[in-house]
C-alpha cells in the first residue's frame, strides 16, 4: 500500500487479498459515503432478566462501483454504529455495472449486466438489469444498497419476509456480490 501499487479496491482484490483493516477502504475509497438503513433495539433472555442492546444496519459505498453491508450491536448507539461501520467496510466488494437491459443497449455502466438474485433468512431479492432512465424500482431499503454501488437503474422482485430491513439489505448486498462471481463473455478473453 505505501508503495502506491495497488490504488484501487479492484486491483486489491485482483491480487487475492482480503480486507482485514478498515483503513485500507478508507484509501482506497476517498469519496467514501455511510447511510444508516436501520437503529433498532434487541434484546436477549438471561437469567437475571431482559438485556437491551441497539442493533445498527448501516450501508457504505462511493456511488462507483463499491459497496458494502455492515450490522453493529452494542449497549450505546455511538458504539453500534460504529462497529457497523467497521464491519461493512471489511465486508465491502466491487460491483460490476453494464447495460444488460435488451431494450436499452447503451453499453454504458448505468445498471447490472445481468440478472442476479440472492436469499437471505426469509428474503429473496431479483435484480433485473433496467433501461436508462427508469430508476431504481425497489424498496427504500433495496434502493439505498443500488444507490451507494453506483446502479442508477434497475428491477428488483422480492419473496419472503420483507419488512425485515437485515434480511432484505443483505440479500440485496448478496445479489450485487454475484455480479464479480459469475464470468461474462469478456471475462472469457474472446
Amino acid at each position: 500500500m505505501k508503495s502506491n501499487r495497488v490504488t484501487t479496491l479492484e486491483e486489491y482484490f485482483e491480487l487475492g487479498y482480503k480486507i482485514r483493516d478498515p483503513q485500507v477502504v478508507d484509501l482506497l475509497m476517498p469519496k467514501l459515503r455511510e447511510e444508516l438503513i436501520s437503529l433498532s433495539p434487541v434484546q436477549k433472555q438471561t437469567d437475571a432478566g431482559e438485556r437491551t442492546k441497539i442493533r445498527a444496519i448501516l450501508v457504505i459505498g462511493d456511488e462507483d462501483g463499491h459497496v458494502g453491508v455492515g450490522v453493529g450491536k452494542a449497549a450505546q448507539v455511538s458504539e453500534a454504529i460504529g462497529k457497523a461501520s467497521r464491519r461493512a467496510k471489511l465486508n465491502s466488494v466491487a460491483v460490476r455495472r453494464g447495460c444488460g437491459s435488451w431494450e436499452c443497449k447503451c453499453e454504458e455502466p448505468h445498471s447490472i449486466p445481468f440478472k442476479v438474485s440472492a436469499k437471505a433468512g426469509s428474503v429473496r431479492v431479483d435484480l433485473i438489469p433496467a433501461p436508462r432512465g427508469l430508476g431504481l424500482v425497489a424498496s427504500e431499503a433495496s434502493r439505498t444498497v443500488l444507490r451507494l454501488a453506483g446502479i442508477q437503474d434497475a428491477w428488483s422482485k422480492t419473496w419472503g419476509s420483507t419488512a425485515t430491513p437485515v434480511s432484505t439489505v443483505v440479500a440485496t448486498f448478496g445479489a450485487l456480490r454475484k455480479t464479480y462471481m459469475t464470468t461474462t463473455r469478456s471475462d472469457w478473453g474472446a
